[in-house]
């Protein structure tokens, strides 16, 4: 826990940063580090890992708070307040005083262990995050044994109580030390903790009480869904050890970068190029939209970099809030490859302004600019 980097610094963002300051840095990081834009880079999903962790640590204001108060090991405890592993060699003070003086708490014979979580990544398109989709996802898991229900023994048998930990699930010993004597205590090895031994196993399960197989499911992501969205899917993770209850599914959203656009939220941005002749003179153009293409009138006269906002035409909002708006940035295109005509226009309109060009007279209208400034002086 110690070589953790701070969840502030990771994000590069202030410790009194609001939430939406928080989801823009995390969108940023998580885009630019993603595995699959580079795919050069092996330490890219290592970041990418450290990214998500952290906001998934910081957008979550109970966790925040125990973070910003302890820092790492605030979080070494669930949110049941479970002891964690992580947390320290015994969990709690209360554990240290138990192993050296006896305490009275014990754990007694554990239940029946949940599953494990298990993460799924989907990759989907900017349009099919403006409409929304579904998808037929299929992955591999441990699931209950049909067979023996979990129990690992073959049908017709039952698990035993344990001879050694005699249904306890725990080995019990006593030491002598400098505070005198004091009472260790350990999982039982031969039952792992259940206090029960299969003795006859499943033929199907070889007495695991679970099987590996795969799964297929089918998901609906809602129109609006972002990259790093979380879908949850309880009771779709692994089926716990000796019947214990199923984890759950995360599936993690992740939306391919987009050849046109540039996605903030509910609000797209992109590029379109015009001609001189239609920004000089004004024309009603086509651009593109999440929806297909939409016309947008040009004034006479735009300059390049204008940008207009076509309402309405952005990213549905996954709260079911309308849709925002897309920003059209116009960029004036240099004409390549001239006819002889057109080249006799564009010199005809050149020497109409009095502009200089390929070093012909003409007075110029940058040289003009420069006599103004000149003469302001």
């Amino acid at each position: 826990m110690a070589d953790k980097r701070d969840y502030y610094e990771v994000l590069g963002v202030a410790r009194s940063a609001d939430q939406d300051e928080i989801k823009r840095a995390y969108r940023r990081l998580a885009r630019q580090h993603h595995p699959d834009a580079n795919p050069g880079d092996p330490s890219a999903g290592e970041r990418f890992k450290e990214i998500n962790e952290a906001y998934e640590v910081l957008s979550d204001p109970e966790k925040r708070a125990r973070y910003d108060r302890f820092g790492h090991a605030g979080l070494g405890r669930g949110a049941n307040g479970s002891p964690d592993p992580d947390f320290g060699p015994f969990g709690d003070l209360g554990g240290i005083f138990d192993a050296f003086f006896g305490g009275g708490r014990t754990s007694g014979r554990r239940g029946p262990e949940p599953g494990a979580d298990l993460r799924y990544d989907l990759e989907i398109s900017l349009e099919e995050a403006a409409t929304g989709v579904t998808r037929e996802i299929e992955f591999n898991r441990w699931d209950t044994c049909p067979i023996c229900g979990g129990s690992g023994a073959k049908p017709g048998t039952r698990p035993v109580v344990c001879d050694r930990c005699h249904g306890t699930g725990e080995i019990r010993f006593t030491q002598s030390g400098f505070f005198g004597q004091f009472v260790n205590i350990r999982t039982c090895e031969r039952c792992g903790g259940t206090g029960r031994v299969v003795e006859t196993p499943c033929p199907d399960c070889k007495g695991k009480g679970r099987v590996y197989r795969p799964r297929k499911l089918e998901i609906k992501l809602p129109p609006g869904v972002d990259d790093g969205s979380r879908l949850r899917l309880q009771g779709e993770g692994e089926g716990g050890p000796h019947g214990g209850p199923a984890g759950d599914l995360y599936v993690v959203v992740s939306v391919r970068p987009h050849p046109i656009f540039k996605r903030d939220g509910t609000e797209i941005y992109c590029d379109v190029p015009i001609s001189f002749v239609q920004a000089a003179l004004g024309a009603e153009i086509e651009v593109p939209t999440i929806d297909g293409s939409s016309p947008l009138r040009i004034p006479e006269g735009t300059q390049t970099g204008t940008v207009f906002r076509l309402k309405g035409k952005g990213m549905p909002s996954l709260r079911g809030y309308g849709r925002g708006d897309e920003h059209v940035r116009v960029v004036i295109q240099t004409p390549r490859n001239l006819t002889p005509e057109q080249r006799q226009a564009l010199l005809n309109f050149a020497r109409a302004g009095g502009e200089e060009v390929n070093g012909q007279p003409g007075g110029g209208a940058a040289g003009g600019w420069f006599k103004r400034r000149g003469s302001a002086k």
